[in-house]
Parts: structure tokens; sequence; C-alpha cells
């Protein structure tokens, strides 16, 4: 089994009219996880306006204590309690960066994109940050800051940031479209 961490990536759309029960449930599940050995943490990103599928991200610390809590009874029984309240459930697991980026199995987009859309993720968090608290700890050493600012960026990154930015820009990471498709519309939509 692996040694890394293992995110499993779960998408579920929500049954008709159970986005309350949904929640409830989705909370339980997450606080369920976060008593099991090895769990690093999750997140939750609701669905755009129109849609109605969430995606929940789980983190372990290995293969080992992710099998731990997929195969435990308690897992199961609260799977079973929610089982009316949602419709279509996928699962996905990986391991590593190559994790966030997997389209199919074995199928990620080029070392630049992944770049381009963790920085995208990345830069505005941290230009927020740097305005809201970079006056109060700019007179800290190096190290202290580096810290501090790392130990409340991470988890905001890791788990809403880079999870989001994956989304949006699913798209064009899949090569569905590129800048210059979009250039070229542009252009022939605005001539003259």
């Amino acid at each position: 089994m692996s040694a890394s961490p293992v995110t499993l990536m779960v998408a579920r759309r929500v049954a008709n009219g159970r986005y309350q029960d949904f929640n409830r449930w989705l909370n339980e599940g997450r606080e369920l996880a976060a008593d099991f050995p090895g769990y690093l943490g999750s997140g939750v990103l609701a669905p755009p306006k129109d849609d109605d599928e969430y995606q929940i991200i789980f983190r372990f610390s290995s293969s080992d204590t992710l099998n731990a809590w997929e195969h435990s009874a308690s897992r199961h029984a609260w799977l079973a309690r929610g089982k009316d309240l949602y419709e279509a459930p996928h699962e996905h697991r990986a391991t590593g960066l190559d994790a966030w980026f997997q389209v199919n199995p074995g199928v990620t987009p080029p070392r630049w994109k992944q770049a381009v859309a963790v920085w995208l993720a990345f830069f505005p968090v941290s230009l927020m940050f740097q305005w809201l608290f970079g006056g109060a700890i700019a007179d800290w050493a190096l190290v202290p800051r580096v810290v501090v600012s790392t130990l409340m960026l991470t988890p905001v990154m890791v788990f809403v940031f880079i999870p989001l930015s994956m989304r949006l820009l699913a798209p064009w990471l899949q090569g569905k479209w590129s800048f210059a498709d979009l250039l070229a519309k542009w252009r022939h939509e605005h001539k003259a």
C-alpha cells in the first residue's frame, strides 16, 4: 500500500428537495472521518447555481488509513443512512499532486497547465493574506512569518481554492478548449 497521502474525491448529486438533509448528513460523515487515524482533512465544494452535484474531498495519510475508514462499519452505516439523499454517486481515489488533476485514471494534463492552475488558485489567496495580515506580521523574523502564513494558507488552498481552480479550469486542463481557440473566436466575433 502507498505511504503517500491519498485523496478520495466523491461527487454526489443531491436528491430533489433534500439539500438541508444532505448537508446535515454530509457534515456527519466528515465528523466521522475525522475520528479515524490518518485523517488529514476534508472539504466540500457546493455546486454552481444551476447544478446539484457536490464535490467532497477526503484526505488520509496513506492508502491503508483510507481503506480502514472506507471499510469501517461506521462509514457503511453512515452511507446507508444517506442513500436516499443523493443520486449518481461517483468516487475517485488518487495519490500525490496528480490527484487534483486526473481526468481519467492515468491521464493528467501537462505539468505547465497544472502549474498555471495552482498559481491561479494561490495568487489571490496569498494576496488577500498579505493584505489582511501582512502589516501585522511584517516585523516578525522570516521563519515565523513563513510558518504562520503557510499554516494558515495550506488548508485553505488544499481544501477550497485548488479544487475550485481545478473545477473551473477543467475544460482547459482536459484539452477541450484552449486560449488560442478563445482568442480566434473573439477576433472572429469582433471583426468590423
